[in-house]
């Protein structure tokens, strides 16, 4: 269960700016059950609408976009009468639809006591046909891959979550609890945080049949491609899909077109590429030369590196042995550390949603993996595969902009190191409290 995300629909209940709501999100994050569940525990009852498996609802809304017309034909329809403010409505996979995607613009303004919850693909909702968007009639959740504290509570482990999430200082933990959660994290990289991937791993055990779930899902997303792509681009989405382990497995992990494809060039494949980000499957990282806000002013468009949105889908997508799973050193350093940054770029973007930016040297002689922008102050980020606390990138980060915290990431406990906060990679999501001390 994704209990951020949960506790966010009860306040989007309870409040009196509430808008037709729409969750997105790349497919199979689990949209449709927190939005189902959510329903049936908050609810008297639940009208679930799904455009894609049913599209006869999508005649509905052909004649006109008013919602009293709609409500009735829906109850007829759907053969269940539908009770504004107890009953919660749900329009899943939106995007089949752009009447029903833009009528919730007109059940924001005449209907308000209608609760509706709509649920669509990144990719077919961005590209819904023109005017059918409700822009500013609409509140907005994302759902990303279960991040690793939610794969915690999902491996019956809750208990390691409320000690991570407690932890105000940095001073190393018990090394028996840091050997656990070191081990708990290996499972991480090759389960990954896709939802059935997760549920069948905790309740199995079993990693083949794990890892068979995610290949069938790797399947529906190059299936997708073929429903929403021009036929041209097709291969260049299929290409370029396949070339994210390539990348990330290289020690310089900057995106190269020609590593995609001979000879191969940025304008002809950056469409493709922006399609890829608009389905979610990937995050782009980009590269500055400086440390100002808002880094995106500062970005070299031409410089950046990829990453997949899951890094257990991600080691499906290389073929990774299953065997890995027991070996943990092993799976650390895999692909030049590929698990690792992907690993960390996943959970930056879905615990702070925000841009990635990786900090990049005149000359390209020095390289820190990550910048986020917390408040006030932009934290620079090391992320090491192992135990090796050397530090050269951050050294020479420090020398040339003198940030009061240095932040590095890896499998030691945490520690302090000079101005260097050592945080393990299964405590990255506590990178804000440790930069706000700073001063």
């Amino acid at each position: 269960m994704k209990r951020d995300i949960y506790e966010k629909l009860v306040t989007w209940k309870s409040s009196s700016r509430r808008k037709p709501l729409l969750l997105q999100g790349a497919r199979q994050t689990g949209k449709t059950f927190i939005l189902k569940e959510f329903g049936q525990k908050e609810y008297q009852g639940v009208v679930y609408c799904n455009f894609e498996e049913d599209p006869g609802l999508d005649r509905l809304f052909q004649r006109d976009l008013n919602p009293e017309r709609i409500l009735a034909e829906l109850s007829i329809y759907m053969n269940v009468e539908i009770h504004p403010g107890s009953d919660l409505v749900i329009f899943d996979e939106i995007q089949a639809s752009n009447g029903a995607l833009n009528s919730l613009k007109y059940f924001a303004e005449q209907r308000p006591d209608v609760h509706m919850a709509a649920a669509g693909s990144l990719l077919g909702v961005k590209l819904s046909s023109p005017g059918s968007f409700p822009v500013g009639k609409v509140n907005f959740l994302h759902l990303y891959p279960m991040t690793f504290l939610e794969f915690l509570d999902a491996m019956g482990e809750s208990r390691y979550r409320k000690m991570i999430e407690t932890i105000d200082r940095l001073v190393p933990i018990n090394d028996a609890f840091h050997s656990t959660l070191i081990d708990l994290l290996k499972r991480y990289y090759f389960v990954g945080g896709m939802p059935e991937s997760v549920k069948h791993f905790a309740e199995t055990g079993n990693g083949r049949e794990t890892r068979e779930i995610q290949e069938e899902i790797i399947k529906s997303y190059v299936l997708d491609f073929a429903k929403h792509a021009p036929s041209t681009d097709i291969p260049k989405l299929t290409q370029l899909w396949d070339s994210i382990p390539k990348h990330l497995g290289r020690e310089n992990k900057k995106f190269v077109f020609s590593a995609v494809r001979k000879g191969a060039r940025a304008r002809a494949y950056e469409n493709a590429l922006t399609w890829l980000e608009d389905a979610g499957l990937i995050h782009r990282a980009n590269a500055v030369e400086t440390c100002k806000h808002p880094l995106k002013h500062y970005v070299d468009v031409s410089c950046f590196k990829i990453y997949a949105l899951d890094v257990g889908l991600l080691g499906a997508l290389a073929g990774s042995p299953v065997e890995l799973l027991a070996q943990g050193g092993r799976l650390f350093n895999e692909y030049e550390g590929a698990f690792v940054e992907n690993y960390v770029a996943q959970q930056l973007v879905s615990y702070f949603q925000q841009d990635l930016y990786y900090w990049r040297s005149k000359g390209g002689k020095a390289e820190l993996d990550f910048l986020c922008e917390f408040v006030d102050r932009i934290c620079p980020l090391e992320v090491k595969a192992g135990i090796n606390p050397r530090s050269k990138s951050l050294k020479s980060y420090d020398l040339q902009f003198q940030p009061a915290r240095l932040m590095r990431t890896n499998l030691l406990n945490f520690k302090m190191d000079g101005k260097i906060c050592n945080l393990p990679l299964y405590a990255v999501s506590l990178l804000p409290r440790f930069v706000s001390e700073a001063g």
